[in-house]
Parts: structure tokens; sequence; C-alpha cells
């Protein structure tokens, strides 16, 4: 009996198997770039806006890749922004971060140690804002672990379960899920309720 290759990539992604290959390095480090110190070791997110995460992923088309950036409340786990590009330039990480200023500032926002959260124009951006830094260890996934949940997230229920023909797809599909995850899907770890619903709960006194 022969099968496809889309039926086995369709049957792989349904087990939750993947094949060893690298995929994008989107966190290498410039050294020259200050690194900031790690902030949140033993510290719990308390309220909305008290720590944000940023991190980049990418995300893979029928042919060739896409880089996803987002910034993560981590108290509510709403994603404040999200922006796509077919290139690892700096650009899009900063149009994000700019985008997330413009609604919020936290007290503290943390990153890897990738170039693009070391250069002085993103570093430069959250300190005229008033935002703490902060930086994980090198080769710490889990200091970022409530992003890292959240690409989990992105891939097993949007990602992998399509097969993005365009950016203009993935852009589409991402944006469906994005208001997916924010506005219906509930969290276990928020007593059940959406991210939306903790982030803008009305502060009481």
């Amino acid at each position: 009996m022969s099968i496809n290759r889309k039926a086995v990539q369709r049957h792989m992604r349904e087990m939750g198997l993947a094949g060893i290959a690298p995929g994008p390095n989107t966190s290498k480090r410039a050294a020259e770039h200050r690194v900031f110190p790690y902030l949140l070791r033993h510290v719990t997110a308390s309220r909305p806006n008290h720590i944000f995460g940023i991190d980049i992923t990418y995300i893979r088309l029928l042919r060739g890749w896409l880089y996803l950036v987002a910034v993560l409340d981590w108290f509510s786990r709403y994603v404040l922004a999200w922006e796509l590009s077919d290139s690892l330039e700096l650009p899009f990480v900063l149009d994000c971060a700019r985008c997330v200023l413009a609604q919020a500032t936290p007290t503290i926002w943390n990153s890897d140690q990738g170039s693009h959260f070391t250069s002085p124009q993103y570093t430069e951006l959250l300190l005229a804002a008033g935002v703490q830094i902060s930086m994980d260890g090198r080769g710490r996934a889990r200091d970022n672990i409530f992003t890292e949940r959240l690409w989990r997230s992105v891939k097993y229920e949007e990602v992998y379960l399509t097969e993005y023909a365009t950016p203009r797809d993935a852009r589409q599909g991402l944006s469906r899920y994005f208001r997916f995850y924010n506005g219906e899907r509930p969290h276990q770890a928020l007593g059940y309720q959406t991210p939306a619903a903790v982030y803008f709960q009305p502060v009481t006194a």
C-alpha cells in the first residue's frame, strides 16, 4: 500500500511527531550588544501589565519560512501584539514593541539574549518608556516559559494543522488564531477564563 507525503505529514502532526531537523536559529546574540540581568527569579506576575515576555519563532510555509514575534502579558496570557516578517531583520521586532507600548507599559519586559533584543534600538526604546529590561540566562528557555507555551499552542492548534502556501495565508490564519486565543480559548491556569477576560478585568480597590 502506498501513501503520499501529505498524508504522512498529517498523521505525524496528529500524533505529535516531527522529523529531527534544525529550524532557523532565531536567537543568535551579537557579542558587542549589552546584556541585561534576569530579573524574574522568584518573581511571579501579580497583575496585568506587570511582566511582558517577547520572543521570536519561525512559521513554516510550503516553500520557505516566515518569522513571528509576539508580546505576551504573563499574568493573563494575553497576546498584546504580533508581527510577521519574511526575514530576521530588526524592524518587525521594533514595530511590534512600539505597538505594545502604544497600549500599555509593563513594569518588567523579558526576552532572551538574541541580537534583536540586545540591539541598542530595541533596548533604548524600552528604557525610554521606563521599562525594566530582563533577559534570560543563555540556553535557559524555561526563563521565558509562558512565551514558550504560547508557541506550543500556536503551532499545535494552528500552524501544524494548516499548510500555508503564501505569507498572506499565514497572516490570515494567525490573525484568526490569535483572536480565538485571546477572546475564546479558556485557560485552565486562569480558572477557565480567556486571556482577554483576565487582562481587561476591572481593577478592584
